[in-house]
């Protein structure tokens, strides 16, 4: 078993695929328990079965399409049509552009990319300081996690159901709980925003409806689709899968045959680069869930709870570890496989204490989203290193305000659990 065991810890140390690492681990565990190694398969043929899981690569889809298109453009006209004759306006232009499509592509990544090359001219231009924008588009390309339809709120609520099996987490009510914490982390920039650009002569041009209805206008296609998403759901005319499906018809007839940026002979392109990220998450998440289903066999989360209870005796000292430890993790793990690799263990032991699933979910993605950023490893700071050419130390510096004041809203988050259930409880 030993000698397995460091296998198992070589191999992820040689790089093999975290899929491989963790089926591994889990048909071992089946095997020592003398269970049939066909749970494995079963376990990812139920995960094809859940309902839910065909909003993934339609969303997915979706926002390929909004990233291949001059979408980001547009709504960063449109931002800077209403939000720019603010004191740091742009600052504040960029933030809102930023977490707007994030939610909609669920790619920070995607979102560094794509708004960075008008983002950071522009607030050059503005007379903002090179530091300061940096930080800005670095940081502020993960604030739309936390804002439906983002992908890792989808994935999050199909793990929480196959661990919580008694228990259902609706999508609807992830959906809702996720719209005050995102709200209360862009106010919070968006205050440190103005109060950086308030003296900038050149931030502040005169508001001008000619402008702002040009920019409605130009964006009046795509404006509608979160509406359409959000009130579908919430109306009971859609559930999510439906919603997901309508969302990527909407858009293929927005940007391939109304604005027509995207070809019709570039579609199997961007539907290949889509399926491939998806493909990476379904693997990881259906052998993950037999993982799962072995570690629940083992009771290893009862276990992992009764040795955490015997040194943390209350849910509010537990809830300040798990921050700390969900920000290191958010450091060196992408969201996706963060998800499918701590969920099935955090979950349980977090129940245990009297959280609610619901609460825990806002928390590890509120600081999945810090992660992103946080120095030495987050991802966003080699994707944004890569983009500008700047050394990624100086991106440590220029997001270190960011992430200070990120890191508040998420203490609040994490110790006001009514923020995130306020919603949920007030619709029903």
């Amino acid at each position: 078993m030993t000698i397995l065991a460091i296998g198992l810890i070589l191999i992820a140390l040689l790089r093999a695929p975290l899929f491989a690492v963790i089926v591994a681990s889990a048909m071992l565990g089946f095997f020592m328990s003398d269970i049939d190694l066909a749970v494995v398969p079963g376990e990812i043929y139920r995960l094809a079965e859940t309902p839910i899981l065909l909003a993934i690569p339609l969303f997915t889809f979706a926002g390929y399409l909004l990233s291949e298109s001059r979408a980001s453009a547009r709504l960063v006209r449109l931002a800077a049509a209403l939000f720019g004759w603010m004191p740091g306006g742009l600052a504040v232009m960029a933030l809102v552009a930023c977490a707007f499509f994030t939610a909609l592509t669920g790619a920070s990544g995607v979102t560094i990319i794509a708004l960075g090359a008008l983002l950071y001219p522009a607030l050059k231009q503005g007379g903002y300081g090179e530091r300061f924008s940096l930080g800005l588009i670095t940081s502020s390309g993960s604030l739309g996690l936390l804002f439906p339809p983002s992908i890792a709120l989808i994935l999050y609520s199909i793990i929480a159901q196959q661990v919580l099996q008694s228990q259902p987490i609706r999508i609807e009510d992830l959906f809702l709980a996720g719209l005050l914490p995102g709200l209360l982390m862009l106010v919070l920039l968006t205050a440190w925003a103005m109060w950086i650009g308030r003296n900038l002569i050149k931030d502040h041009p005169k508001f001008s409806w000619r402008e702002a209805g040009a920019a409605i206008r130009e964006s009046i296609w795509e404006l509608p689709l979160p509406f359409v998403i959000l009130g579908g759901i919430y109306s009971g005319f859609f559930v999510i899968s439906e919603a997901a499906a309508v969302s990527v018809v909407y858009v293929l007839i927005v940007e391939v045959f109304i604005y027509k940026e995207i070809r019709i002979k570039a579609l199997p392109g961007v539907m290949r680069e889509s399926m491939v990220l998806v493909g990476g998450i379904l693997i990881i998440l259906g052998v993950s869930l037999a993982s799962t289903n072995y570690m629940i066999d083992a009771e290893v989360p009862g276990k992992l709870f009764s040795f955490i209870k015997s040194h943390i005796d209350n849910k509010w000292t537990f809830l300040i570890v798990l921050n700390i430890f969900l920000l290191i993790l958010g450091m060196i793990l992408d969201i996706f496989s963060a998800l499918v690799i701590m969920i099935p263990l955090i979950l349980p032991v977090a129940v245990g204490y009297g959280i609610h699933p619901v609460h825990l979910g806002i928390v590890f993605l509120a600081n999945m989203q810090i992660g992103y950023f946080t120095p030495p490893v987050g991802m966003n700071l080699f994707i944004a290193s890569y983009r500008f050419d700047k050394s990624i130390i100086e991106l440590y510096h220029a997001c270190l305000p960011f992430m200070l004041i990120l890191m508040f809203a998420v203490l609040i988050i994490t110790y006001w659990p009514d923020l995130s259930l306020y919603l949920i409880r007030a619709v029903k």
